[in-house]
């Protein structure tokens, strides 16, 4: 089945998503609290929890002051000093009701100018889980529960339009050094099973990152593929420790490296 990658999923499906992974989350999180976060190494387990509920809390401000163009105050006044599994579970309830109490269009601030709206939080904080609790399990050292093609897909696509492309519009200084000595290259990124998805990634030392239609695209001077899962986790940067890769790439690793630190930047 093809998916339009630039479709976004219904409410209801994000919320279902949302709450599957915030359980996960905190099933996983739970019996290991001191470990270390593979995927983010300067962090423990509790160090990602607050993190999470802290994010909760502040987008639960951000939706019930609906004041386009500006965010609340970070990090949020008192959850630096809160319980953090206490943290995660109010701020969670409490982002749940502040959602549940408004409309996705309704006005809402955020950093992403095109989409000042409650429905842009909705999409961010169900993306914001399921990476989460992927760091929750990669640190159990457990079982990493499968991520279904078209919250992953929803994912990819955010994480090239909303963060990284952007991103290097908005905020250009920080991509100069990735992008300083890039001839101008093209990527397709392709999602493959079931659903699939494919975007076409333009880049340049301008610095440039544009993604553009996949359709009218000639050959790319690289290619990332695989399921979407996988492709979700290999871009985020959230690849098992020993797992072996379900990605596959073609072109030059000098190509490849400038895509990825574009990633990298735009998700730090």
């Amino acid at each position: 089945m093809s998916h339009d990658a630039g479709t976004p999923l219904s409410v209801a499906r994000y919320l279902d998503c949302l709450a599957a992974d915030f359980e996960r989350l905190g099933a996983a999180a739970r019996p290991t609290p001191t470990a270390q976060v593979p995927s983010c190494p300067d962090w423990t387990v509790t160090d990602l929890v607050r993190h999470v509920g802290q994010v909760y809390a502040h987008k639960t401000q951000a939706i019930v002051a609906a004041a386009p163009g500006t965010e609340p105050e970070w990090p949020p006044k008192g959850t630096s000093d809160e319980e953090p599994f206490a943290l995660l579970n109010r701020a969670y309830t409490e982002l749940r009701t502040a959602i549940e109490a408004h409309a996705p269009e309704d006005p809402s601030g955020t950093w992403y100018a095109p989409d000042q709206t409650v429905g842009f939080w909705i999409r961010r904080m169900t993306q914001e889980t399921v990476i989460h609790r992927i760091d929750a399990e990669l640190a159990a050292g457990g079982r990493v529960f499968p991520v279904p093609d078209d919250l992953a897909i929803d994912g990819i696509d955010e994480l090239l339009k909303v963060f990284t492309a952007y991103a290097v519009t908005e905020w250009s200084d920080y991509f100069r050094e990735p992008l300083a000595g890039s001839p101008g290259r093209t990527y397709e990124v392709r999602a493959e099973g079931e659903r699939t998805a494919t975007w076409r990634i333009r880049t340049g030392a301008r610095p440039t990152f544009a993604v553009e239609d996949a359709t009218e695209a000639g050959p790319a001077d690289a290619t990332v593929s695989g399921t979407p899962e996988a492709l979700l986790r290999d871009l985020w940067n959230r690849a098992g420790t020993g797992e072996t890769s379900q990605v596959r790439i073609t072109g030059a690793q000098e190509a490849v490296e400038e895509l990825r630190a574009c990633l990298r930047t735009s998700t730090q």
